[in-house]
This record gives structure tokens, C-alpha cells and sequence, in this order.
């Protein structure tokens, strides 16, 4: 329990400054941090994902000149 409570405060405190004295208040706010960072993490993938899908995508055609 203590170890869960200890990594709990380090990611609160990787996430930005303590809000409020209240740590309870505290605690929700990093919630709410947590799961904006979450929504960007998971944005960011899915754009990588799309870009790695697509990244040789293009159709080649060869043009043949007439003599």
C-alpha cells in the first residue's frame, strides 16, 4: 500500500504542481491530469499508427516514351 501511495505522489507531482493544500482536492485534480495526458497519448498514437500505415502509399505507374 505505502509503495502504491508512493508512486501515486511521484506521477501527481510529474504532472505539474500540487493545486491546492487539500490533498484530497489535490488528488482529483491529478485525476483529471492524468486522464488529459491519457487522451494526448492516445491521440498521438493513433496519428502515428496512420502515418506509419500510409508512409509508402503512393502507386508508382511507369511512363513509356514512343520513338
Amino acid at each position: 500500500m505505502k509503495k502504491r501511495k508512493t508512486i501515486w505522489r511521484w506521477w501527481a507531482k510529474a504532472l505539474g504542481e500540487k493545486a491546492t493544500k487539500n490533498d484530497r482536492e489535490a488528488d482529483h485534480i491529478a485525476y483529471i491530469r492524468t486522464f488529459i495526458f491519457l487522451t494526448y497519448l492516445i491521440t498521438n498514437l493513433f496519428i502515428i499508427a496512420g502515418v506509419m500505415r500510409h508512409w509508402n502509399d503512393i502507386e508508382y505507374t511507369r511512363h513509356e516514351q514512343s520513338l
